[in-house]
């Protein structure tokens, strides 16, 4: 797959708050196909690149075909495990540790620390999945998440559109699609920069960036 150039759109230092965040929700196991592979470390470079910072669930499989597409861009990626600590990560979860910049030990096992994941990040996408990635959607689909669909990656992501339509409930999500992980990631970030972006611009008018210590 031809490597695209991905240039930082996002001023990181510009708002006094962090940078976008984007999570990567999909298969943690089963076979995935080279081209899909390569789709998806394109997307983790692309991300890197442009600045964001990479939230998964510290699963291998697909989530972690982006980790390593972002690892080789220098990216930073933070994963939320669901393991109480780097023991129990490692051995009992099998997770993976490369290219993670920090790992955030939640405890509350696979489907506990959905929530913080999928609260964690600005924009959610989605490529792959099997049942636990349908929890995760629907996760972000009733938090009124941005959310990109990464079309072409196989699982439950090729059937979204039509869960969609059969749910038929309005919660504020907004649900993007392309088969391009660049392309999936400039409607994001338009997407962020039109909706959280002036929101979170209000938010810092009256805000100490630097908190406020407390009175005693």
């Amino acid at each position: 797959m031809e490597t695209k150039s991905c240039a930082v759109t996002l001023d990181a230092h510009k708002y006094p708050f962090p940078v976008m965040t984007v999570g990567i929700m999909g298969s943690a196991g089963g076979f995935i196909a080279e081209e899909i592979k390569a789709k998806l470390r394109e997307l983790g470079r692309c991300i890197a690149r442009r600045g964001y910072v990479l939230i998964t669930g510290a699963a291998p499989g697909m989530p972690h075909e982006t980790v390593l597409g972002a690892f080789e861009s220098d990216g930073i990626v933070v994963g939320v495990s669901p393991a109480l600590n780097l023991e129990e990560h490692v051995t009992k979860y099998l997770s993976p540790t490369r290219g993670y910049r920090a790992i955030v030990f939640t405890g509350s096992g696979l489907m506990g620390r959905e929530i913080e994941n999928i609260r964690s990040c600005d924009v959610v996408i989605f490529a792959g999945g099997r049942s636990g990635t349908l929890g995760e959607f629907s996760i972000a689909f009733d938090e009124g998440k941005i959310i990109g669909i990464l079309k072409g990656t196989g699982g439950i992501t090729d059937h979204l559109s039509d869960i969609i339509r059969m749910i038929n409930k309005n919660t504020g999500a907004i649900v993007t699609y392309d088969t391009d992980p660049e392309n999936l990631l400039t409607k994001l970030e338009d997407l962020y920069k039109e909706t959280l972006l002036p929101q979170y611009t209000r938010l810092m008018e009256l805000h100490n960036p630097d908190g406020t210590p407390n009175p005693d």
